[in-house]
């Protein structure tokens, strides 16, 4: 019995030996790179001084410092007054990781042109920075742009406008600019309805082959995006968009028996925000409300027909305005 008790008593000590902390391993960082002064080990840097995002070439930053830090690397382009934002918390910024392929956080977008990439720190006065020059903008891939107003108003498209007070829904190529040179501008005061203005986007102004647009047959593989910009100090403004599909594509959508599915978009930001939705994400609407397709309720996004877009706001709380630019479907969210 002794025995037993002495060999039990020797596996406990062994036991507790075995998983005791290492006394000398210390997690985080060291009271003296705590309370150490900042120090740059290692420049900040970019891999390249110049990129070509055209071709799918990207830029990546390199740092290190001394103990662990909370900094923040803006790009900014110095004619476009575009940014990119990157952050984190640690020694060292690593150029395999830090990696900008010419994408945006804060709109507009970048353009072909000089940019500054700075370097904060918090808690450190000091700045660092490097150039980089944008040979090519990287190219945005679409399957099918409804509109960008580059090339001003597509005949095919139907536009129609209240008569309210100062009603301006027209292309403008100004500082507002978001992608390319210009977009368009909603705005106007209607005290008797809601509707404030709407264009028709038909297939036709697309195609002259097809009553339908060409898109993916798959509704998880096809993306609608646009640009949408608040404009502060005015009455909300609702974007709202139809897709109506033409399901027996004869060239004419019978509300009676075909979907129609809506997105509605209430501007409730100001200044430029990207919106992307999964077409099967998509519901038909009644006045807001979700509702029960009045064809054969499968989202078809190769059979739209027509896309209408309406601004609309309360008449009721006066002047409304937003501006719109690059509708368009994609594979895949868009990322600018």
């Amino acid at each position: 019995m002794k025995k037993i008790i002495l060999i039990a008593t020797c596996f406990l000590g062994f036991t507790f030996l075995s998983c005791r902390k290492d006394a000398t391993k210390i997690d985080g960082p060291s009271i003296e790179e705590l309370y150490s002064s900042f120090k740059m080990l290692a420049n900040f840097k970019a891999n390249k001084d110049s990129v070509d995002f055209a071709s799918g070439a990207t830029v990546g930053f390199s740092a290190t410092f001394n103990k662990i830090v909370s900094w923040k690397i803006t790009i900014t382009g110095t004619t476009s007054k575009a940014r990119k934002v990157f952050s984190g918390q640690s020694k060292s910024i690593d150029a395999a990781s830090t990696v900008w392929n010419g994408t945006t956080t804060y709109f507009p977008l970048f353009a072909a042109e000089n940019c500054i990439a700075k370097l904060t720190i918090d808690g450190v006065t000091d700045t660092f920075q490097v150039p980089i020059k944008i040979k090519n903008t990287r190219v945005i891939n679409t399957s099918l742009v409804i509109a960008d107003y580059e090339n001003g108003f597509n005949p095919a498209w139907v536009k129609f406008v209240q008569t309210g007070a100062n009603m301006d829904f027209n292309i403008k190529s100004d500082s507002s600019k978001v992608q390319g040179n210009s977009y368009l501008n909603m705005a106007g005061t209607v005290n008797w309805d809601w509707l404030i203005g709407l264009i028709d986007y038909p297939a036709s102004a697309y195609s002259t082959t097809s009553n339908t647009l060409n898109l993916n047959a798959n509704p998880d593989a096809v993306y609608f995006n646009c640009l949408v910009y608040g404009v502060p100090n005015t009455n909300m403004s609702k974007v709202l968009f139809q897709f109506k599909e033409d399901e027996n594509a004869d060239g004419v959508f019978n509300a009676n028996n075909e979907d129609e599915y809506a997105f509605n978009i209430d501007v409730t930001w100001t200044g430029w925000k990207l919106v992307s939705i999964k077409y099967s994400d998509i519901t038909a609407l009644v006045n807001g409300q979700p509702v029960t397709p009045k064809g054969n309720s499968i989202h078809n996004p190769n059979k739209i027909g027509k896309i209408s877009m309406l601004h609309l706001a309360d008449k009721a709380l006066g002047a409304a305005a937003c501006k719109i630019d690059f509708i368009c479907f994609t594979s895949a969210p868009l990322e600018l």
